[in-house]
């Protein structure tokens, strides 16, 4: 098991980030409340992961916090819930909304995330509320960007739109909110934020 990655970030191309330990490129998934944190391209960063090795793939997935960790662990445990999902999850709403809506059972809200049917809101409520009913909250939102530069600012409609996709988005659906949003002036970060926002409304 790989618990934690140290290194330089080589790239930010969400939901997916190049990080060089000791001349070894390691490409991670992470969901955009982790990159909301990361540090600039040429930068060391400290991430917590997640390994997955499965008979087709080996997934290495990163977050910024032990808690976010933690959470998408407790996600996957979920029938139903795949590590896509749960890093839609952790993409589309921060991990202390998250908790509060399975908390009060909320499941309409839940419903609102990409990938997130009816059926599959209700199990999240019904198998989570008790694990989570003692989960420590943070004392920031862990969707609010902490730093926005040094993510690639090359096409950033079309990095936005593919991010989207991996995240759960359908192609049409992930074309139309950022074509939406963008204005020509934005980071691929921010379409991102604000797209994952869009849909939340």
């Amino acid at each position: 098991m790989i618990g934690q990655i140290r290194g330089t970030i080589l790239e930010k191309e969400p939901p997916q980030l190049l990080v060089d330990v000791n001349g070894i490129g390691y490409e991670i998934d992470a969901p955009m409340s982790t990159f909301y944190h990361l540090p600039e391209v040429g930068q060391e960063v400290l991430l917590y992961t997640h390994f997955i090795v499965r008979e087709d793939a080996q997934q290495l997935y990163g977050f910024y916090a032990r808690r976010d960790r933690a959470l998408f662990r407790a996600l996957l445990k979920v029938n139903g819930v795949g590590p896509r999902l749960g890093l839609t999850i952790l993409s589309s709403m921060g991990p202390d909304d998250f908790v509060q809506c399975v908390v009060q059972q909320d499941a309409a809200a839940l419903v609102r995330v990409p990938g997130i049917g009816k059926k599959t809101a209700e199990r999240l409520v019904l198998e989570m509320r008790d694990k989570l009913t003692d989960w420590p909250q943070s004392t920031a939102s862990g969707t609010q960007p902490a730093n926005t530069t040094g993510l690639r600012n090359h096409q950033p409609s079309s990095d936005a739109v593919a991010a989207l996709i991996a995240l759960g988005y359908k192609p049409q659906e992930a074309s139309r909110v950022v074509s939406k949003i963008d204005d020509g002036q934005l980071s691929s970060e921010e379409i991102i934020r604000r797209s994952l926002r869009e849909k939340m409304v």
